[in-house]
């Protein structure tokens, strides 16, 4: 049965980017307030790392712990190690408080690479990675998979993501390609699919196989539109909202859904907003986009 979940990132909390609003305690009980029934961990540091205080904090709220992102410069592989390092930490720790069933969620260290930030939403087959270059990305997180596997028994998903070079569906195909199946899934982003210039509904069925998480996330592409005109890149595109509330921007949630129960998906859907401070409070974001997804009948 698939259950609702939300993610720190919310509330703020979002890897290179300054602002964290509040702190973990408050992050926590406004997802139970909200009536979510599990959380990912957020960047690493914010909430406690000590399994027992973590496990403390998330049975008094009647969460589950289920998910972590870890970011791994996957373009360079002189940061490979330090990448494998930070995913097996996050993994022992999800292990040990969520269980088994818990899942890395790699992630490439976007809006590190000028051209992928300063054009996200806007990408050009000229901005793609050489043959060359797709052998050390896919080589990095295929690591990052097989070591976190071996010392955790843990799965891995790749998060095709914005200011990454997995943004678009077709590099999102490619490095599916590259990856083997049976160690690697994908996180699939339903905003970040269309911010790539994807159909997230007809995303969900090319990927069935590989789809073993599922990040909600609304896209508003008016925002994307104006970003040449105004110089945006992809922080400033987040910071005027390019992820809207649930049923504010293009997404079609009710395709979606429909999509993930054809394909017999069971696994969680973790609801992302990414609020940045000045943008509103998170826990009425929050509420409103719990709201929504009932409404479509989760």
């Amino acid at each position: 049965m698939i259950q609702v979940a939300n993610a720190p990132c919310s509330w703020g909390v979002i890897e290179n980017t300054p602002g964290e609003r509040g702190g973990y305690a408050l992050v926590l009980d406004e997802m139970k307030e909200t009536d979510y029934v599990g959380t990912e961990l957020g960047d690493w540091g914010f909430m406690p790392t000590d399994p027992q205080q973590l496990r403390a904090e998330l049975v008094k709220r009647e969460l589950k712990l289920l998910a972590s992102w870890v970011s791994v410069r996957l373009y360079d592989a002189n940061y490979h190690a330090a990448g494998v390092e930070l995913a097996v930490k996050t993994a022992i720790l999800l292990a040990e408080v969520g269980g088994p069933d818990c899942i890395i969620v790699i992630g490439d260290d976007h809006s590190t690479v000028p051209v992928r930030h300063d054009y996200a939403g806007r990408i050009k087959p000229e901005h793609y990675l050489s043959d060359k270059e797709w052998e050390i990305y896919t080589a990095g997180a295929m690591r990052v998979a097989e070591t976190v596997k071996q010392e955790t028994g843990l799965r891995s998903v790749i998060h095709h993501h914005g200011a990454t070079y997995v943004e678009t569906p077709e590099e999102t195909e490619i490095f599916l390609r590259m990856t083997d199946p049976n160690l690697l899934g994908l996180c699939f982003d339903t905003g970040h699919y269309a911010l790539g210039g994807g159909d997230p509904v007809a995303g969900i069925y090319e990927h069935r196989d590989r789809i073993w998480h599922v990040h909600f996330k609304d896209f508003d592409p008016a925002v994307v539109a104006q970003a040449d005109e105004m110089g945006w890149g992809y922080q400033q595109m987040i910071g005027q909202g390019v992820f809207s509330e649930l049923g504010r921007g293009s997404v079609d949630f009710p395709g979606v859904l429909n999509a993930l129960n054809d394909i017999g998906y069971d696994g969680w859907i973790v609801v992302e907003q990414d609020v940045l401070p000045g943008m509103g409070s998170p826990r009425e974001s929050a509420a409103r986009n719990r709201e929504f997804l009932r409404s479509i009948g989760v």
